[in-house]
Parts: structure tokens; sequence; C-alpha cells
């Protein structure tokens, strides 16, 4: 029997026992082989078994065999948990889950609860909607052979989760090198001024196109969102230099904006004055050529009345030229040989118009010609009179 055996004598067998005799007090330490036995005893009556000890070497043996077999119902229920635990997983909105079996792609699940085998299906989770972002920046040649440094930004994401995963080891690595590509050759592809000035937008969207193909090309998983240029400098040597001829430009393109403003201002003005005089040259060429006609109709007209009746007609114009004529004179002509009638001037009238026309000034002088008017056409009148009983005696 062994020392610490159940129902010894521990005092006359334990080496550490300080009691002598079967009288002795036994205060030593609990018993670890009874505490376990107890343990899977209890262990074995919840699983169904039976418990307890029935004595002698036959309850012994039936004691291990339940604790043994307590030890395999608990490594079961232990690996059956850790099987259900490691089956089932989660893939959030965010994300897309890789699967691998046996190290072979076999799918890629969208958001929800999952299942994998444990063991042999490995799982890859993946952000596919987050916007990530690269920077870039450098020392490089322009086209013209000029340094420029170059600051660039890119925002990127996930396209393709399968691609993301297996086609390239490193993707962020990947990208850094494709952006340093893309961005080098279009800079060497322009000048110096295209780069620094009006051309750096044209500049991004053209790393943005070339970015995109190559990462195609790799099978990268990548999709470009946003090339951003953040800033585009000379080099520190040459910077001041550079801002006066920025300067300067910036005058050039001033003065050509206030010539335009001018020019914008003048031109309409110009082309409306040419415009109008076009007009009123057009006006009096119909005014000229309309009263051209106009004469020729009535020369054309008097000739005819002149075929039928010279004299009449000779006469009748001569009287009429001399209207025009005397209708702008003051001074009155008097035919005494034609006839021997007295005819009445009224010189009073003409007199009182003389002087008050010399005290009015302006004012006589329309009265003064109101009344030599007057005068003139009663001679007119008088010459026509005595021109018609003239050819009315020929007759």
């Amino acid at each position: 029997m062994a020392w610490n055996e159940p129902g010894g004598n521990r005092n006359d067998n334990d080496p550490w026992g300080t009691g002598g005799g079967r009288g002795g007090n036994d205060q030593g330490p609990p018993d670890l082989d009874e505490a376990l036995k107890k343990g899977l005893d209890k262990l074995n009556r919840m699983l169904g078994g039976k418990g307890g000890r029935s004595g002698g070497s036959g309850g012994s043996s039936s004691g291990g065999g339940g604790g043994f077999g307590a030890i395999l119902a608990l490594a079961a229920i232990i690996a059956v948990g850790y099987v259900v635990f490691q089956s089932f997983y989660t893939v959030d909105e965010q994300e897309r889950a890789v699967v691998l079996r046996f190290g072979e792609f076999s799918r890629t699940e969208e958001p929800g609860l999952r299942f994998k085998v444990p063991l042999i299906d490995d799982v890859t989770k993946v952000r596919v909607t987050n916007v990530r972002t690269a920077e870039s920046s450098g020392q490089m040649l322009t086209q013209d052979e000029n340094l420029v440094t170059v600051d660039l930004q890119v925002q990127y994401r996930v396209g393709d989760a399968k691609a993301y995963v297996l086609n390239i080891r490193d993707s962020n690595q990947a990208l850094a090198f494709a952006t340093d590509s893309a961005l080098r050759h279009e800079v060497g592809s322009s000048t110096l001024d295209q780069v620094l000035t009006e051309g750096r937008v044209e500049l991004a969207v053209r790393v943005e196109q070339r970015l995109q193909s190559f990462l195609r090309d790799y099978g990268a998983g990548l999709q470009i969102v946003r090339v951003n240029v953040e800033s585009t400098q000379p080099p520190p040597a040459v910077q001041d230099a550079f801002r006066e001829v920025q300067r300067a430009r910036e005058d050039e393109q001033q003065v050509k904006e206030e010539a335009e403003t001018y020019r914008n201002k003048v031109v309409p003005e110009a082309r409306g004055q040419a415009q109008r005089m076009i007009e009123e040259a057009n006006a009096y060429k119909e005014e000229v050529i309309e009263r051209a006609n106009g004469e020729t109709a009535r020369f054309l007209a008097m000739l005819e009345v002149y075929k039928m009746s010279p004299e009449v007609t000779r006469e009748r114009m001569y009287l009429q030229a001399l209207e025009g004529v005397l209708s702008s004179t003051s001074k009155v002509l008097v035919d005494t040989e034609s006839s021997g009638n007295m005819m009445y001037l009224p010189l009073d009238r003409m007199t009182q118009g003389r002087m008050a026309g010399g005290s009015k000034g302006s004012s006589g002088g329309s009265g003064e010609q109101l009344n030599i008017q007057t005068l003139t056409d009663q001679v007119i009148q008088e010459l026509r009179g005595r021109q018609e009983t003239g050819i009315r005696r020929s007759r």
C-alpha cells in the first residue's frame, strides 16, 4: 500500500509525518488522487455513467474506466465546439471574403453570415468600399530638360478582391511603383511651363489614365478614384527667378485683358458709326436717284407739251424762271413798254417796311422781304395776264 493511500497508517508511512503511533493527530495536506477521482465520478454521473466506488479492486477498476470515458467525452465536446466556432464567420457590408481551399481559390463571399470548412478553408477579408490614399513625390526631368519637383496624391480603392489577394504579393508597393512610373512618363512628355502653370490639371488627368492602365495590366485589383497634383515647384536654386517670370506673365495677361476690354468697347462703336454712314450714303444715293428720275420724267413730260405748243411753253418756262429769280431778291422790275396801263405800286408800304427793318434789325428784314414778295407776286400775275391776252389775240 502506498504511503498516502486512503485507509493506511499515514503516521507510520508518511516520511514527512510529525506524529507517532496510531493515536497521532492526522492534519496533513489533502490527497490529490482522491480529489481527482471524485471529480471524474461527478463528471461521469453527469454524462450518464455510474459513479462511486464499490470497494475492492473491482471498484477501483470501475472508477478508472469512468474517468477515462469522461475525459474522452470532454475532449469530444471541446472538439465539437471548436469546429462549430471555426465553421461560421461574418462578412461586413464594407468587405468581401476570398475563400481558399487547400491554398487554391474557391469563391468570393458577399456580406452576411458564411460557412467554411475548418482547417481546410482559409478566409481573407478585404475592405472594398474604403477610399485609400497614397502619396508620391520626387524630382524629375521635363521635356525641355528642366528639373521639377512634383507632389502627387492618389486616391484608390479595391475593385477586385480576388485579384487584390491572389495576383500581387504587395499591392501597395506595386501601386507606388506604378504611380512613380506614370508620373515620370507624363512629366517627361511635358514642358516646364506646362507642369508649373496651366498644365497641372491636364497632367493629373493623364497620370490617372496611365496609372489605371498599368494597374489593369498588372491585375492588381485596384481602382483609381482620383489623382491630385498637390504642388509643382522648380528646384530651390531657381525659384526666385521663376517667381519673377510668373509675375511678368501675370502682368502681361492683365495688359492683354485690359486691351481686350478696350477693343470690345471701341470696335462696336466704330462698327455702329460705319454702319450709320453706310445707311446715310445709301439714303442719299436713293434720294439722288429718285430726284433724277423725277426731273427726267418732268422734262420728258414738258418736252411732249413743248412739241404740241412751243411758243406757249417757252413763255411759261420764261415766266417760271423769272418767278424763281425775283422771289429771292429785293428788286422790282416793271415793263412799261408792253402796255400803256398805269401800274399801282404801294410805295408807302414798301418805305414803311424798309424803315421798320432799319429800326428792328432782323425782324424788320423779314417784313421787308414779305412786302417785296407780295409786290413780286403782283408783277408776275400782271405779266401772266398780259401774256395770256397776247396769246388769245394772236389766235
